[in-house]
């Protein structure tokens, strides 16, 4: 797990670590996954088993142009499926991570990578989730906004002092953050926000105010589900967003994944944690670039590597073997 290299600060050798990091809802896209469905009978068969057991036609949801997809209840369904068929592959090339971390609905892959869920439990709690997320507030009443160019302290503090609910939904990276609640709260923390210097402010195309108070119901309900699932200690750990820490024993995973879907998510402070511990390769599994940006722009001295086509296999090569 992981390649030894030179610290040139202790004159030491040291071993670096490996994260395996997965993406969130907003990275999925039609055709997403379907060269690794066409190539490896592994994969098809995680697509053949998510139908078989959602009662959902997957490959279709997944490589056809269709309203579906961009449905939270299927959207996240269709994410962690593919995720899931693209990382069997990944495993094939030998890599074994010391760590897994997962953007918001990322971090359900993560988990089932590190044994905490099976798929097949782990795919019928992602899609209650999405059902529970989407129906938790009616639309219209909650929104969502990206803010670019403004310190984290700031925005904190326009939140605290909007009135109605508005939180920070996600510490994405330097720079770039999402915040979440009432809509009319969020209109107005945005306006402040613009005021005191924001470069950007952009409301964004989402079917609720995701990681806020509003979604606190959905998150109780949801840890109720997750009663009755088995949830084993991990086999590799895994830094959960609520926290950034690392979950190395199932004590508090069902409280915290209750927790994710009304809490600012910790991406950030969970990429610098992982850092800090000697992670200096991350390996982004699954559609879209996006964690692979965020990691550059927290630590441009990190490898980053992503894997959402099957062409991209050959960069794993790039990682040596310990």
């Amino acid at each position: 797990m992981g390649v030894l290299y030179k610290n040139i600060y202790e004159g030491e050798l040291s071993m670096g670590k490996i994260a395996f990091v997965f993406p969130g809802q907003g990275a999925q896209y039609a055709g997403m996954g379907k060269d690794f469905y066409e190539n490896f009978q592994d994969s098809r068969e995680i697509y053949e088993k998510a139908s078989g057991i959602l009662g959902v036609d997957l490959p279709a949801l997944c490589f056809e142009d269709n309203e579906n997809l961009n449905i939270t209840e299927y959207t996240q369904i269709a994410m962690v499926t593919t995720c899931m068929a693209m990382l069997l592959q990944v495993n094939k090339s030998g890599i074994k991570p010391d760590v897994c971390a997962g953007l918001s609905l990322g971090e359900y892959p993560a988990m089932i990578a590190s044994g905490v869920m099976t798929f097949e439990e782990g795919i019928k709690v992602v899609h209650q989730r999405g059902k529970l997320m989407q129906d938790a507030v009616r639309p219209g009443v909650g929104s969502m906004a990206a803010v670019l160019g403004l310190d984290n302290g700031t925005i904190e503090k326009v939140c605290d002092e909007t009135e109605g609910i508005v939180i920070v939904a996600n510490y994405n990276c330097p720079g770039q953050i999402v915040i979440s609640g009432e809509k009319e709260a969020v209109e107005r923390a945005s306006e402040t926000l613009k005021e005191k210097g924001a470069k950007r402010v952009l409301p964004l195309n989402v079917s609720g105010p995701f990681h806020s108070p509003m979604l606190k119901k959905a998150g109780e309900q949801l840890n109720e589900i997750l009663r009755e699932i088995t949830i084993h200690n991990p086999d590799i750990p895994y830094v959960a967003n609520v926290n950034a820490e690392y979950i190395k024993d199932n004590k508090n995973i069902r409280d915290l994944l209750g927790k994710q879907v009304y809490s600012s998510v910790k991406w950030q402070q969970s990429v610098e944690k992982m850092i800090a511990d000697g992670v200096d390769t991350f390996i982004e599994i699954g559609p879209g670039k996006t964690l692979t940006g965020f990691v550059r722009k927290i630590d441009k001295t990190c490898k980053v590597i992503n894997i959402e086509k099957t062409g991209d296999l050959e960069k794993l090569q790039e990682v040596p073997l310990c």
